[in-house]
């Protein structure tokens, strides 16, 4: 396996949960996180994302790093940035220190596979085809035929990133370890939001 940071800055934020083999772009404004792009820009480029949970200043235990892919400063001061997602990563414990932003220790054996381009004999088709419907009946435009040329992996884990599904829906699916038991679950989900639609004739939010 090769070799990343065992402690990392990372940014918490809410509502954004990051996968592997995605793009995240990211506007950053305020100081604490230009002070935490700038550090890991200068260093290896290598910062985390983890989701923020509802009460205070709490963190779910799984998270994703990112590589910065590219950078560009405003003249107002804000930081645009690219992040690429490369692995997930278990939160150990948060190191205390006199940065404005967090750092933490973390672990990434559970996470293996996420370095791995193989997706096997996965068959996507009933997925896709839900999904088509789900993204559909919200509203949500995609160009499926650009997305399809992603590979199998990709897909999914951009799927994921962006279906219209909870926060803590996302979290369970960052979470899956293997890309079999995240088709499984995201499937199931977004069944569950077909099935809710079907039955009482409602449009999910």
């Amino acid at each position: 396996m090769k070799v990343f940071p065992k402690t990392i800055p990372v940014f918490p934020l809410s509502g954004v949960i990051f996968f592997p083999k995605t793009n995240l772009p990211l506007n950053i404004f305020e100081e604490r996180y230009i002070d935490l792009v700038n550090h890991a820009y200068s260093k290896d480029k290598f910062m985390g994302m983890v989701q923020s949970q509802k009460n205070g200043n709490d963190v779910y235990k799984v998270g994703c790093l990112g590589k910065i892919s590219d950078l560009q400063k405003s003249k107002d001061g804000r930081i645009l940035i690219n992040l690429t997602g490369v692995t997930r990563f278990k939160i150990l414990q948060e190191i205390k220190s006199s940065k404005l932003y967090r750092e933490f220790k973390v672990d990434y054996k559970s996470f293996e596979l996420d370095l791995q381009n193989s997706s096997g004999n996965l068959n996507t088709e009933k997925l896709m085809s839900k999904a088509k419907t789900f993204f559909k009946k919200n509203g949500l435009l995609l160009n499926w035929r650009e997305f399809e040329k992603l590979d199998k992996n990709q897909r999914i884990n951009t799927l994921s990133m962006i279906s219209p599904v909870t926060n803590e829906e996302k979290q369970k699916l960052l979470e899956s370890l293997t890309i079999e038991d995240k088709v499984e679950t995201l499937e199931n989900i977004i069944s569950f939001y077909l099935h809710e639609v079907n039955f009482n004739n409602q449009t999910v939010q």
